[in-house]
């Protein structure tokens, strides 16, 4: 039998034999990881190791290749920004392609819970506040990739919307938000897209009968997962969630990771012996393990190994122009009262006078772009295009760029350049003297690293202290800012002060709250007169967390002497007082957005604020541009004549801002989530468990829902800018909803629109579903479908929008099923929740021969 026959998807008899020519021991080895990011391989029945990456915004990798880079994807909220489902779809061919350049068989991805509040700290992360969006994007990437021989592994099965206290916290939701809500997504990505692994969350889960943690719990993942829904997949833990063995295994996970060691692999083989776990349990295991490794190629012929995916150093050609488009296809025109976008290059090429004109570009993020969130979900990117030189190459020949950062965003000093200013105080060679101690002290190795970047991996077992030593050259007078970002025990000194001491001993804790990432740095202020160096001496802990390859983390960061922070800004506001457009660009940065942590604010961080104020006061003519993954606050928003939401773009960010501010890109996107004006004015304004309980009190009304039950009920407050909401560069009339059909299955709409613009457009017809009367148990009003389109100015175009027959059911609790309430459903299409144009009345038909429905056509109540 040759590999190519081999490779076909076997049967579940045909995947059954192969388990029985296992061993017990074996069959355990199967179940868990054979290290961090694979499984293990049984040569002689034709099994190699299924290898998984992290994956959510690109595909990392398994880190053991020096220098290895990925294509660096926008974040997951701006690829659901396009609401194009076929541009969806070629995102997850890439994602196949980057996944087989990488060697790997899984990709951990996507994250398909939803962004139940904006503070959460992988927010960036998801897709949308709403089931129906989120699982239709994540339905086209998963559906693409698999169609091409790649697993994607859904996750964190379930209400892991929260990053503090994730791996401790419970969550308490009621079973019909569970239905309508949180399960929807991955109901959809198990039953119609026939996802090949689902992630079991680190967080714990009370339904009201069973509370839990995901590994353990037996109704969810069992019941609902395997059971209602025939998952025939593997269900995997999130690393290091595993906490028990029989509880786990009765509970329905399949594969604990990482391993060899953790509960699974020091305590499974003497469970099955003893037989508190049954071998049929065992089995059941093996089984999906060996389905999902037959579906990837990881499973050949008895004695006869399928080679490994072929690993490549470059991304396919294609990628570069893919990301290029998906980014500047994913931004999102709050507002442009200012008709700038785009920018009239003709007028800039050349003023009345005859002369070329000057666009100021300004802000901290026009120059250090945040493109990427922090946490698992990092990649190294192959390339980042950058504003600056983008922007300059989009503009006519002539044109001057005046580059400003003029606001501060960042809470550490800039990282050292080590190479430039240290040298080993013993030595004299460039670079940082390392010494590595074990817990008596003693020494273990010595070495000179002249590119130290504040990361020693994979220690000797036996260490426990690394010291860092160097002479810091301190040329330009003034005062530096010296210190050393860090995590554990550590005692760091600058100069012979103290800058940092902690006795705090940490373990792999620290890697699953994202703490070692980013951490903040302590500093010591240094006046300089004339040139010198300086002594830096740290002490850190060599970290040993289970699971994880040891570590030790130290990152030196340095600030210069320079101008104040109102020098900065006085400088930037005088560039764009002369300028004959201005662009700033604002956003967070990783120190904000990351897994591991929740925000405690949506304001952006630094004097970014203010920078936009005066710049707007100084030029009416300014574009700002929001470089974020989660909302924040715009306290300009109505002094500003254009805005534009550009996401964290990825590494073509740069390059997509200017295809966009020179007219080559629709910045087509739609919002995903709800933009608030304040913080306070929130449905769900935190994230943290309370007495280690996250309470859903908000039952279905979850994001924009919130929003519209208070406006509707309470008259307020109103968003910033609604779900769905996005301008374009066109304009848009809606014409007329006519009924296409109505089954037992879905309700479909033609709905007709027309560009009233001059320049080709895309539009995404969103349809939302109302109840025949108002309830107090339902929203106010929901998603049920939408559909993008595209039409040449004076071009009318019919949209035809699918909801399927779930958009109208609610769940029974006292059934615990599906039931379709009496009477026809208000369907509402238009531009945004809040921006309805048309509407009609219908039902899905209770049977084959019974339709509903008629059109209203146009709707007096909507906005316009």
């Amino acid at each position: 039998m040759s590999l190519e026959t081999a490779a076909r998807a076997r049967t579940d008899a045909e995947l059954a034999a192969i388990a029985a020519e296992l061993t017990t021991e074996e069959k355990v080895t199967l179940v868990v990881g054979a290290g961090m990011w694979s499984t293990t391989p049984v040569e002689r029945v034709g099994l190699r190791g299924v290898v998984v990456s992290d994956g959510p915004a690109g595909v990392r990798g398994t880190g053991d290749v020096p220098g290895e880079t990925s294509a660096s994807l926008p974040a997951p909220s701006a690829v659901a920004a396009t609401w194009d489902l076929e541009l969806v779809a070629r995102v997850g061919a890439l994602f196949a392609d980057e996944a087989r350049r990488h060697g790997v068989d899984v990709v951990l991805a996507p994250q398909i819970n939803l962004q139940r509040t904006p503070v959460g700290g992988r927010h960036f992360e998801c897709y949308s506040e709403d089931p129906v969006l989120t699982g239709a994007v994540a339905d086209a990437l998963v559906r693409e990739a698999q169609a091409r021989g790649v697993g994607m592994c859904i996750k964190h099965y379930i209400a892991n919307d929260s990053e503090t206290e994730r791996t401790r916290y419970v969550a308490r939701v009621d079973e019909r938000t569970l239905r309508e809500v949180y399960l929807a997504p991955f109901e959809r990505l198990v039953k119609d897209t026939g996802a090949w692994s689902v992630m079991a969350a680190y967080n714990g889960f009370d339904d009201g009968e069973t509370s839990a943690p995901m590994t353990e719990h037996t109704p969810l993942v069992e019941g609902v997962l395997k059971g209602e829904w025939g998952f025939d997949g593997v269900v995997v833990s999130d690393w290091v969630a595993t906490k028990s063995v029989v509880p786990a295994v009765r509970g329905g996970l399949d594969l604990q990771m990482p391993g060899p060691d953790g509960p699974w692999g020091d305590g499974l083989l003497d469970a099955v012996r003893s037989g508190e776990v049954d071998p049929a349990e065992l089995d059941d295991k093996v089984v999906r393990i060996l389905r999902l490794a037959d579906r990837v190629g990881a499973l050949g012929v008895a004695g006869v190994t399928p080679p490994a995916p072929g690993r490549r150093a470059t991304a396919a050609p294609e990628t570069p122009a893919l990301l290029r488009e998906l980014v500047a296809r994913s931004m999102v025109v709050l507002k442009d009262d200012a008709g700038l976008l785009p920018l009239d290059l003709e007028a800039l090429a050349v003023r009345p006078d005859g002369t070329p004109g000057v666009v100021a570009l300004l802000g901290p993020a026009a120059v250090e772009p945040f493109v990427q969130g922090g946490g698992s979900g990092f990649v190294h990117p192959d390339h980042v295009e950058l504003p600056v030189p983008a922007l300059r190459a989009a503009l006519p020949a002539g044109v001057r760029l005046d580059v400003h950062p003029g606001a501060r965003s960042r809470l550490n000093p800039p990282e050292l350049d080590v190479a430039e200013r240290c040298t080993d105080p013993v030595t004299g060679e460039p670079g940082v003297r390392l010494v590595l101690l074990d817990a008596d002290g003693r020494v273990l190795e010595t070495r000179t690293d002249p590119t130290w970047r504040g990361w020693f991996a994979n220690t000797d077992p036996r260490a426990a202290t690394l010291r860092v030593l160097a002479d810091v050259r301190v040329d330009e007078p003034g005062t530096h800012e010296l210190g050393v970002g860090t995590v554990g025990r550590h005692e760091v000194l600058v100069d012979a002060q103290v800058a940092s001491t902690s006795d705090r001993v940490v373990a792999e804790e620290v890697i699953l709250a994202s703490e070692h990432n980013n951490p903040a740095a302590a500093v010591v202020a240094i006046d300089v007169v004339e040139p010198r160096t300086v002594r830096l001496e740290a002490s850190l802990q060599v970290v040993h967390p289970v699971g994880y390859d040891s570590f030790v983390r130290g990152e030196i960061v340095h600030r210069l002497p320079g101008p104040s922070a109102e020098e900065e800004l006085a400088a930037a506001v005088g560039l764009a007082a002369t300028a004959d457009v201005a662009v700033v660009v604002v956003g967070t940065t990783e120190e904000v957005e990351s897994e591991g942590y929740d925000r405690t604010s949506l304001a952006l961080p630094g004097n970014q604020d203010e920078l936009v104020r005066r710049v707007v006061a100084a030029n009416p003519r300014t574009i700002v541009v929001v470089n974020a993954g989660a909302p924040v606050e715009l306290p300009w928003l109505d002094d500003a004549g254009t805005v534009l939401w550009a996401w964290l773009a990825g590494q073509e960010g740069g390059a997509a801002l200017a295809d966009v501010l020179a007219g080559f890109t629709e910045p087509s996107g739609r919002l995903p989530w709800t933009l608030p004006v304040r913080y306070q004015d929130v449905p769900v304004p935190s994230a943290i468990p309370q007495d280690g309980v996250v309470h859903y009190t908000e039952g279905v009304d979850v994001g924009y829902r919130g929003w519209e039950r208070r406006i509707v009920e309470h008259g307020g407050p109103a968003p910033a800018a609604p779900f769905g909401h996005g301008l374009g560069w066109t304009t848009w009339e809606y014409e007329d909803a006519t009924l296409a059909a109505a089954t037992t299955e879905a309700v479909e709409l033609d709905v007709t629109v027309r560009n009233t613009g001059a320049r080709h457009g895309h539009e995404v017809v969103q349809v939302y579903v109302e109840p025949p009367a108002p309830d107090a148990d339902r929203p106010v009003r929901w998603l049920g479908g939408f559909v993008s389109v595209a039409a040449d100015g004076g071009e009318s175009v019919v949209a035809h929008v699918r909801v399927p027959r779930r958009a109208f059911e609610t769940w029974d609790v006292a059934a615990h099923a599906w039931t379709l309430p009496a009477g026809d459903h208000l369907l509402r299409a238009g531009r945004s929740v809040a921006d309805l144009r048309v509407s009609l009345a219908a039902a899905p038909a209770p049977d084959p021969l019974q339709t509903s429905g008629r059109s209203t056509g146009p709707d007096p109540s909507s906005e316009d």
